[in-house]
C-alpha cells in the first residue's frame, strides 16, 4: 500500500469518527465518508470497499499505540501488559463518543472480530510472545480480557480509574489462567 493510500485511509478514518458523532452510524455511507475526507470514492473503495474496512483501518492505527514500547524492559510482564493496554486505551479515549456510536450502529460483531488482532498487538507491545501454541492461548486469554476491559471503559468517564482497575484485575486473572495452562509469561 502506498503512502498516498495510507493518507487517504487515515483521512477516511478521521471522517468516519467525525460523522459518527454527528448522526447515526447506520445512516452514514462510504460516499459520506469519502466526501468528508476529501478522498475520491473510487480511491477509498479500492482499499476500503465498505465502512467495516474503514473501521478496521482505524483499529489497526489504534493498535499501533499498544505496540509503541516505553521504558519497560526491566518491568514485570504484568506491568508491561498494563502499560500496553493503557496506551491502547489512551489512543481511543479522545474518540469515545464516536466509537460508542459506531459500536451501537454496527452491533458488536464487526468490532468483536477485530479483538484478537488488538489482543495480539497488546501482547507483542508488552514483549509477550504471541506466536505458536502458547501464544495462541495468550491471544485467546488477552482477547477475553480486552473485551471485558472495553466494556468497563465504555461506562468509565473521567479519570479512567475503573478501567485501570479492570485492566489490573483481568491481567492478574489472565496470568493465573495461563500459568495453569502452561502458557504463562
Amino acid at each position: 500500500m502506498t503512502e498516498a493510500f495510507e493518507d487517504q485511509l487515515d483521512r477516511a478514518a478521521a471522517a468516519a469518527l467525525a460523522l459518527a458523532v454527528e448522526r447515526p452510524w447506520a445512516e452514514i455511507t462510504l460516499r459520506d465518508i469519502a466526501l468528508k475526507a476529501h478522498v475520491p470514492l473510487a480511491d477509498l473503495y479500492a482499499h476500503a470497499p465498505g465502512k467495516p474496512q474503514v473501521i478496521d483501518w482505524l483499529s489497526r492505527r489504534f493498535d499501533l499505540a499498544a505496540l509503541k514500547a516505553g521504558d519497560e524492559a526491566d518491568q514485570d510482564a504484568h506491568d508491561r501488559l498494563f502499560d500496553a493496554s493503557m496506551r491502547r486505551i489512551e489512543a481511543i479515549e479522545p474518540h469515545r463518543a464516536a466509537l460508542i456510536a459506531i459500536h451501537a450502529g454496527e452491533g458488536p460483531a464487526p468490532l468483536l472480530a477485530r479483538l484478537p488482532a488488538t489482543a495480539r498487538a497488546i501482547l507483542e507491545g508488552a514483549g509477550v510472545d504471541a506466536s505458536g501454541a502458547r501464544g495462541a492461548l495468550r491471544v485467546v486469554a488477552m482477547t477475553a480480557a480486552w473485551a471485558r476491559i472495553l466494556k468497563v471503559w465504555r461506562d468509565d468517564e473521567g479519570a479512567l480509574n475503573r478501567t485501570m482497575a479492570e485492566i489490573d484485575r483481568r491481567l492478574k486473572q489472565m496470568r493465573k489462567a495461563l500459568a495453569a495452562a502452561h502458557a504463562g509469561f
